[in-house]
């Protein structure tokens, strides 16, 4: 712009035009000019890649009011449709599936979850690996539908709430140590065995022990003795006959010889006792002990 000076004059005067010695020019010209433009322009393509860039991410990761993608932020929660990965750990208070599917947690190597205190300390740990499927904690229960202990696992006991343990493996059950149970059933017509290796087999009841087949027979077997012992009460043997086929049988000799062999003896109401073998009959002299 070019600053210009007007002299006024009265008629019949005449005055000399002044010179312009000083001329100010404002504003932007030349190179300056085209790098303003140029930075402007350059300012608005940035602009535009910048606004396209937010419409394409918004489209391809599907966000919208109420989440991104397949997740969902509804007032009970996180909704998650599909499948996800989760690189790192992820907390949670409850997770639940979806009504009509199961709820899958899946990884190439084990999937751990932890209960951790108001500390941060660990104190249950589930860890399903490979080849183990391992648990830490105080106690492990397995519960019914109805909330019935089924199987209880602590530091002093296993309890299994079960109305019936069913063990189908062809060798047994192994217990290395002694077992409390009221009854010891096998299934329908299979044989039941009960067998120490190298150790004895003892059966204790305070109220006395019951063995009973419905269909076959009862056999103990022992390499040493067998002791059939009742601290208070009658050993009883119901059966139509009674036989001891192994019972060693004494030679003749005088009635004063009883070559360390008894008699047994049978007393009206069944009992049976024991009389010092001789050349006859001595259940009579020792017969007081049916009285």
């Amino acid at each position: 712009m070019v600053r210009e000076q007007y002299t006024t004059t009265t008629p019949g005067t005449s005055l000399e035009r002044p010179k312009n010695e000083y001329i100010y020019k404002i504003g932007i010209y030349g190179w300056r000019k085209r790098c303003l433009y140029l930075f402007v322009l350059l300012l608005l393509i940035i602009l535009v890649v910048n606004f396209s860039l937010t419409i394409w991410i918004l489209k391809v990761m599907w966000f919208s009011p109420t989440g991104m993608g397949h997740l969902r932020v509804t007032k009970e929660g996180l909704r998650l449709e599909g499948e996800s990965e989760f690189l790192f750990p992820l907390y949670a208070k409850e997770i639940h599936s979806r009504v009509d599917s199961s709820l899958l947690l899946q990884s190439t190597h084990n999937v751990t979850v932890n209960a951790r205190n108001s500390n941060g300390e660990v104190t249950g740990r589930l860890n399903v690996g490979p080849k183990m499927v391992e648990f830490h904690g105080q106690q492990f229960q397995i519960n019914s539908k109805d909330g019935k202990p089924l199987f209880t696992v602590d530091e002093n006991e296993v309890v299994i709430g079960t109305d019936k343990l069913r063990v189908t493996g062809p060798e047994g059950a192994l217990f290395e140590h002694s077992v409390e149970t009221p009854l010891v059933k096998a299934e329908a017509f299979k044989q039941l065995r009960l067998e120490s290796p190298t150790r004895s087999l003892s059966m204790d009841a305070p109220r006395g022990i019951n063995i009973k087949a419905q269909a076959g027979n009862i056999e103990a077997l022992s390499q040493m003795d067998i002791k059939l012992h009742s601290s208070d009460g009658v050993l009883l043997l119901d059966a139509e006959t009674v036989r001891l086929p192994k019972l060693p049988e004494g030679t003749r000799g005088g009635s004063s010889i009883s070559q360390g062999l008894y008699e047994i003896c049978v007393c009206p109401d069944g009992k049976l006792y024991l009389s010092v073998a001789g050349m006859g009959s001595t259940c009579q002299e020792y017969s007081r002990v049916c009285q």
